[in-house]
C-alpha cells in the first residue's frame, strides 16, 4: 500500500461538480494506492503510521494537532513507467480487491481519532488543496 501525503490548509474533492468531501484548516490530503499483496493488516499499519507521523506544524501529528484528513483512492500510484510511453497498471490491485482495503484504511484512520472525509472509489474526481509548507511525503507499508 502506498500513500502520497500532502500537508494542506483546506482541501476538497468533487465528483460531477459536487463537493463530496472537504476540510477547512490544517490537515492531510492522502492519495492512496493499493497493490495485490496488500491486506487489512497493511491498511491498519499504514493508517496508524500516518495518524502518528509528526509532519504537522510544531512537529506534531495530525492527531496531536486536531487536524483532518481527506482520503482519495488513486490506483495510478502503482503505475509502471519503465517501458515506453504508456504506463502499465498491472501492479495496482483491481477494484474488488482495492475498494475494501481503501475502506478499511479510512475506518482505521477514523478509529485512531482522525476526522476523515473521502472521495468516491473509482470515480473521476477533482481534488483541490492549498499545500502547506509545502510538505509532501510518499509513505509505504
Amino acid at each position: 500500500m502506498r500513500a502520497v501525503i500532502q500537508r494542506a490548509f483546506g482541501a476538497n474533492v468533487s465528483v460531477d461538480g459536487e463537493i463530496i468531501g472537504s476540510f477547512d484548516g490544517s490537515g492531510l490530503v492522502i492519495l492512496l494506492g493499493v497493490t495485490h499483496s496488500d491486506s487489512t493488516d497493511t491498511a491498519t499499519a499504514l493508517a496508524q503510521k500516518i495518524a502518528h507521523l509528526r509532519i504537522m506544524a510544531g512537529e506534531r501529528s495530525v492527531l496531536d494537532s486536531g487536524g483532518q484528513a481527506l482520503v482519495v483512492s488513486q490506483f495510478t500510484l502503482y503505475a509502471d513507467t519503465k517501458k515506453g510511453r504508456r504506463p502499465s497498471w498491472g501492479d495496482a490491485a483491481p477494484g474488488p480487491v482495492a475498494q475494501p482495503l481503501y475502506e478499511h484504511f479510512c475506518e482505521e484512520l477514523t478509529a485512531a481519532g482522525v476526522r476523515v472525509s473521502r472521495g468516491v472509489f473509482g470515480a473521476d474526481m477533482r481534488v483541490t488543496l492549498t499545500n502547506d509548507g509545502p510538505v509532501t511525503l510518499i509513505v509505504e507499508a
